[in-house]
């Protein structure tokens, strides 16, 4: 079978589980963090392989967005949206690269949370509105924002999370339907509580239901709302620490999973009951990457502190599932790798393969039902790497704090295809839509095709 026809194969799965749960239309679309159901992949796009920001060339239009953020760009038909968080100093402190200190930006001037939609053909704002206005509740890192979480859409509502200053509704006129306060929302080291670097999980729309993943300093929880009204249907306590991981949702045998990553507690929840299924821990302990499904199976990665890995866990887990000392596989564990998993990047799982980014630059390729490693090359990267790998007909797209993007094609062997140059910091994975890449950067969005 050709890598093409299983990559097909392993959408038209993704698909028709899609169609069952209600939601067929999102396959066409980029509705949340990484598109559709988190895959980060949308295949018939005729994406372009080489741009040049500074130049022009390929550069479908470019947009100022005023302040600063790092959530990604969502996509639904003609409508794109993003935040951002507008300092009244008039400063946008950010540090990028390889360091590891906690250092926190004090900025007590009054911020505008906003979120802006344009029309995706032409860069043009169609509507901006101001979501909060006021000092922060909490600081951030000196690499984060207040504008982290990725908005998501289903095609009526445009849901949008700015932590300790609330989650808000509205429609796709702009107009806000309802606002929850979830108070004060810290995400910091759990061995420093009194710092603060700012949440950064997304919100997740499925089946007319809001999923929000709190992993905070204090009292963490999951808690799903009604998208039509904003209330509140449960809320599960986690035992966890601080996490900045957006959750991932399962369709099995008729039940739906919520499954969520972390560092004390990963694991699968009852979609309807908030109810929890199955957990492990040996996790980094500052877990950023969402959950990703593929080849019926759940794929769980994360590297912080001692530990690294990347496991790969069936979706019939039950109960504590956490590996014995020693030990790489178990009952509901088909795989796993101890050390070599990403710190901040979403693991890209793209026909037969797990491409694995790590924020040094080095890309890993295994084999991803078995854990078989076929390369591990470095992309060649100056600085460091936040944004996760997103993929298009045979192509794969990794994104440079620097502004660089990588394009690799896929396979089991490591080509790469070009190096093209964003002329600003990029720290937000890209969106994908019918032949143009959008691409978030430090001042701009900026559209790519090869048109």
């Amino acid at each position: 079978m050709t890598p093409r026809i299983l990559i097909s194969c392993v959408l038209l799965s993704i698909l028709l589980i899609a169609e069952s749960a209600g939601q067929g239309d999102c396959m066409e679309q980029w509705p949340g963090f990484r598109g559709p159901y988190a895959t980060g992949i949308l295949d018939s796009a005729n994406t372009p392989v080489e741009w040049d920001a500074e130049s022009g060339r390929n550069i479908k239009w470019r947009t100022k967005i005023p302040g600063l953020g790092h959530s990604c760009p969502v996509i639904w038909d003609d409508y794109l949206f993003v935040t951002t968080a507008v300092s009244g100093s008039g400063e946008d402190y950010l540090k990028v690269g390889l360091y590891g200190d906690i250092d926190m930006v004090d900025d007590e001037s009054i911020h505008e949370f906003k979120v802006y939609c344009l029309d995706k053909n032409t860069g043009e704002v169609i509507w901006d509105q101001n979501s909060h206005v006021g000092v922060p509740k909490t600081r951030r890192h000196t690499k984060s924002s207040h504008a982290n979480c990725t908005p998501a859409a289903d095609g009526k509502h445009l849901v949008v999370y700015f932590g300790s200053e609330g989650l808000y509704c509205y429609d796709f006129e702009g107009k806000l339907l309802w606002k929850k306060d979830l108070g004060v929302i810290n995400a910091g080291p759990y061995t420093d509580p009194e710092v603060e670097w700012g949440v950064g999980s997304s919100p997740l729309i499925h089946l007319g239901k809001i999923i929000i993943q709190c992993d905070v300093t204090g009292e963490d929880f999951l808690v799903l709302f009604d998208i039509e009204t904003g209330t509140e249907i449960w809320r599960t306590p986690r035992e966890e620490v601080s996490t900045w991981c957006t959750p991932a949702v399962y369709l099995k045998n008729g039940r739906t999973q919520i499954i969520v990553n972390g560092f004390m507690h990963m694991g699968g929840y009852d979609f309807e009951t908030g109810q929890e299924i199955w957990k492990m821990s040996g996790g980094g302990d500052a877990p950023v990457p969402t959950p990703v499904i593929a080849h019926d199976l759940i794929y769980l990665n994360n590297a912080h502190g001692r530990y690294s890995p990347i496991y790969v866990v069936r979706p019939e887990a039950k109960g504590d599932i956490t590996l014995d000392e020693g030990s790489t596989t178990n009952e509901f564990i088909v795989w796993s790798i101890k050390r070599g998993g990403a710190y901040m990047q979403t693991p890209l799982i793209y026909g037969e393969y797990l491409y694995n980014l790590q924020g040094n630059g080095s890309l890993s390729c295994f084999h991803a039902t078995t854990g078989e490693m076929l390369y591990k090359e470095s992309l060649g990267i100056s600085g460091g790497v936040t944004a996760s790998g997103i993929a298009s007909d045979g192509k794969l797209y990794f994104t440079s704090e620097n502004g660089n993007v990588y394009v690799v094609k896929a396979g089991p062997e490591y080509k790469r295809l070009a190096v093209n140059n964003m002329d600003d910091i990029c720290m937000a994975t890209p969106a994908i839509s019918k032949g143009t890449l959008y691409f978030r950067t430090a001042s701009y969005l900026v559209a790519v095709s090869g048109e």
